[in-house]
């Protein structure tokens, strides 16, 4: 059976659908032609048990037979003139007396006996049975009383020959058997197209799939039909929005490969040439003022520090969405601003940094949250005059960062969320031009959303808008 199994589900899908069609149907017509030829036999033997009551119930059959049986049982009587039936009489010892135009005798079984013994009268009893030649028949046993001259209980018997039944049910049998062989390989042919027509769009899909694995070619779609609702159209639309977004992902990992090589291009190639300097006096033995020297070192860790600030912003923005999924947890922003407030003073000591902070509980990675808040405060020290001032405001799940640098213009405001985008007037400043992107991100991932303006009097305005979340049970204390 395993074997069988294991070769069923190693067939093709067309050649399995149009294997179960074909044995749905042989099921099917196996039962009803199973069904119709026990109908039909029932009907035929129904018919012959109605003929044989009406003739134990012709005038003078039963006290005709009894006579000849109970006077003279070795003498022959003829019961049914003109007729080829089987009548006899049987009793519980001895053989049976049998009607003289009767064909044969019909062999007495067990059961007979059981109807004598039985005394039950007019009781009748069908069967079949065989003759003395072997040929099939249809008996009806019926009880008559006791013979007065031994003490025996008689019985009679009647029959009919079955040959023209069985050749009936034969020959219906053939047709059935007929019937239901073109049913099943009409119903095989069937499933066979209508599995070929139905998995149409399947090999067409197999075909885009085949042709993405061999040519890394995203591009391919699959046509679907606007009104389609079949799960065929659903996995056809389904694999085109895969492969639309894989394309995607992969022109955006294309491009950040691209804008991350440029970027490390710079600072490598500034590590290069200070090292090089450095190496070139150490092997000349001519050696670089000290104050140049200096200068180089701080150049070099400067540069260093970019890098790694590079790389870290590279890992972050690499993170996949289910590592980010996992940290997801309610956290107060409030204290996730303060955080950050505390990390931006120290990098802007000169700066006037003023907070006005209400509770507010919102769904995001706390690690992640804190970065793109310290990336928004980091973005407003840096540009912000010396002695300056820096508004932070918590209200409603609204957060504002707001500076009085230059401001950005107009025309730069569409870009300032673009990987690797950095204004002309702060390619000077160190950074990746990452920071902003991290911010877009991980703001939308939480469910808000960020925006930069112009603000009144000048300077530039971070706005963060965050959903809500429950306020998180309080932590009792534990008692030791």
């Amino acid at each position: 059976m395993s074997k069988v199994l294991r070769r069923f589900r190693s067939l093709p899908i067309r050649s399995r659908l149009a294997l179960l069609v074909a044995a749905a149907v042989a099921f099917a017509v196996a039962a009803v032609s199973v069904t119709c030829w026990f109908l039909v036999q029932g009907k035929l033997y129904e018919q012959l048990n109605d003929d044989l009551k009406d003739m134990a119930r012709r005038p003078g059959t039963v006290a005709a037979l009894l006579q000849s049986c109970t006077q003279n049982p070795q003498e022959n009587t003829q019961v049914f003139p003109g007729r080829n039936d089987y009548v006899q009489a049987i009793k519980e010892e001895g053989d049976p007396c049998v009607d003289q135009n009767s064909p044969g005798t019909v062999k007495v079984t067990g059961s007979d006996q059981d109807v004598i013994k039985g005394a039950n009268l007019n009781e009748v009893h069908f069967r079949n049975g065989t003759d003395d030649d072997g040929n099939d028949v249809r008996v009806l046993t019926r009880y008559l009383g006791v013979d007065q001259n031994d003490g025996q209980g008689v019985a009679l018997q009647l029959a009919v020959p079955l040959k023209g039944t069985e050749s009936t049910l034969n020959d219906l049998a053939l047709i059935l058997l007929l019937v239901s062989g073109v049913g099943v390989i009409g119903a095989g042919a069937a499933g066979l197209a209508v599995a070929r027509a139905g998995l149409r769009p399947v090999d067409k899909l197999t075909e885009a799939v085949e042709h993405v694995a061999r040519t890394e070619d995203l591009n391919i779609r699959i046509p679907v039909e606007d009104d389609a609702e079949d799960e065929v159209a659903r996995l056809s639309r389904s694999f085109n929005s895969m492969t639309s977004a894989l394309a995607s992902s992969r022109e955006l990992q294309q491009q950040l490969i691209a804008d991350a090589g440029h970027e490390l291009r710079t600072p490598l190639t500034s590590l290069r040439t200070n090292i090089e300097l450095l190496t070139r006096s150490e092997e000349t033995g001519r050696p670089i003022p000290e104050a140049d020297r200096k200068a180089l070192l701080a150049s070099v860790k400067a540069q260093m520090t970019e890098l790694a600030a590079l790389i870290g912003d590279l890992q972050e923005l690499s993170r996949s969405e289910g590592q980010r999924g996992e940290r997801v947890q309610v956290i107060s922003l409030e204290d996730t601003v303060e955080s950050a407030l505390r990390r931006a003073r120290l990098r802007g000591p000169e700066l006037t940094i003023t907070a006005d902070l209400q509770p507010w509980y919102v769904r995001a990675e706390p690690a992640a949250l804190e970065r793109a808040v310290v990336n928004i405060l980091d973005n407003a020290v840096k540009f912000s005059p010396e002695s300056g001032t820096i508004e932070v405001a918590l209200h409603d799940g609204v957060l504002t960062v707001r500076d009085h640098g230059p401001g950005i213009p107009p025309e730069e405001l569409p870009y300032v969320f673009d990987r690797f985008w950095r204004s002309p007037g702060a390619r000077a400043l160190p950074g990746s031009g990452l920071g902003l992107s991290i911010v877009a991100r991980t703001i939308e991932q939480a469910g808000g959303l960020v925006t930069l303006s112009h603000a009144d009097g000048g300077g530039t305005v971070a706005t963060v808008r965050l959903p809500g979340a429950p306020t998180p049970p309080p932590v009792e204390p534990q008692e030791f």
